[in-house]
């Protein structure tokens, strides 16, 4: 539960940086305690979908992975991105990414953030 929360946190704070970085990556709200609210919401959703949908779509594109040796990951990760930015939009929550280049710079800024922020952290064996 505890590593759960540490990597509900590590997301929020990766979005947040994406979304202060990139142009076409909005947060919205009126206050910041809202806009914090959002980002865990949104955190949470981009979680379950590079949980439960990435792993199917890597699976799916295999052969063009091995083809573009791993680049087409950026992709994937981009569409995981905009595909968050869908249902949040679907859910009523402030969080839009406009278009294909802005999910791709977000989506290699969440993965360098959450690289470095993974290499900060204890392993999963050290939170038990």
């Amino acid at each position: 539960m505890k590593n759960l929360i540490i990597r509900l946190l590590a997301n929020a704070v990766a979005l947040a940086i994406a979304a202060w970085l990139v142009g076409g990556i909005t947060l919205e709200g009126a206050t910041r305690g809202k806009q914090i609210l959002t980002l865990l919401i949104v955190a949470a959703i981009f979680g379950i979908v590079n949980a439960i949908v990435k792993p199917v779509v890597k699976l799916v594109s295999l052969p063009l992975l091995i083809l573009t040796l791993g680049l087409l990951t950026f992709v994937i990760n981009a569409a995981m991105l905009a595909l968050t930015s869908w249902i949040t939009g679907k859910l009523d929550v402030q969080f839009h990414v406009d278009g294909f280049w802005s999910a791709l710079f977000g989506a290699l800024i969440i993965s360098v953030v959450g690289m470095i922020i993974n290499a900060v952290l204890p392993d999963k064996a050290e939170l038990r």
